[in-house]
């Protein structure tokens, strides 16, 4: 799937994918991901606003910003990776370091590191981004903290889903909201076995069709 550049005195190890999408190769223990796996993204139009919450190393937005002017990539634990995958790569894409929640502090531990990060209302990363049309959000359980209105204006949806021990209860006014606004599936396979994993949604708004 990938394979990995030699190695220079001044430059760190780094990994190209069959996509030709080149990242800082990181050790193990960070959990980085270099492909984007289950998500869909083959309808980003030109000028969708995308935003990508949990952006990781930037396996997602990297690839978005292919197809769209406008990505905003959110990410609380390796946005410096991010940061430097995003020049790696000539991507337009802006970084927000952070997490989806409802604007208090929290620790947010991924991979070896743990860290007290800035969270930030989805209305609140919209507005940043300047909307949001297409909305990737893979934030381990803060899903769940998605105000419904929020989604106002989003047209398509790739989220993934937790439930306990990952993240709190669900919240049943979002699944509600989607259900009413969105033609939508969960696909229960998600690329990975991970223990609290529901699914991964995938819905587009129903006046967009």
């Amino acid at each position: 799937m990938y394979r990995k550049y030699a190695s220079m005195p001044d430059c760190p190890p780094r990994v190209t994918t069959h996509d030709g999408v080149t990242f800082r190769r990181m050790p193990d223990g960070a959990d980085a991901v270099y492909i984007v796996g289950e998500y869909h993204f083959d309808d980003i139009r030109p000028d969708d606003t995308v935003l990508d919450i949990g952006a990781n190393v930037g396996a997602f937005c990297i690839r978005a910003a292919r197809r769209s002017r406008h990505v905003l990539a959110v990410e609380p634990v390796l946005a410096d990776a991010l940061r430097e995958n995003i020049r790696l790569n000539d991507a337009g894409v802006t970084v927000v370091n952070g997490a989806l929640g409802d604007g208090s502090t929290m620790r947010v531990t991924w991979g070896r590191e743990t860290l007290s990060v800035a969270t930030h209302t989805l209305g609140d990363l919209a507005a940043m981004a300047g909307g949001c049309d297409f909305l990737k959000c893979d934030c381990e359980g803060a899903e769940w903290s998605i105000r419904p209105g929020d989604l106002e204006g989003v047209r398509r949806i790739e989220m993934e889903l937790h439930m306990p021990p990952i993240g709190g209860p669900m919240n049943r006014a979002l699944l509600d909201y989607i259900g009413a606004h969105y033609d939508f599936a969960i696909d229960r396979t998600p690329g990975y076995d991970v223990k609290g994993v529901m699914g991964v949604l995938h819905a587009v708004r129903k006046s967009s069709r």
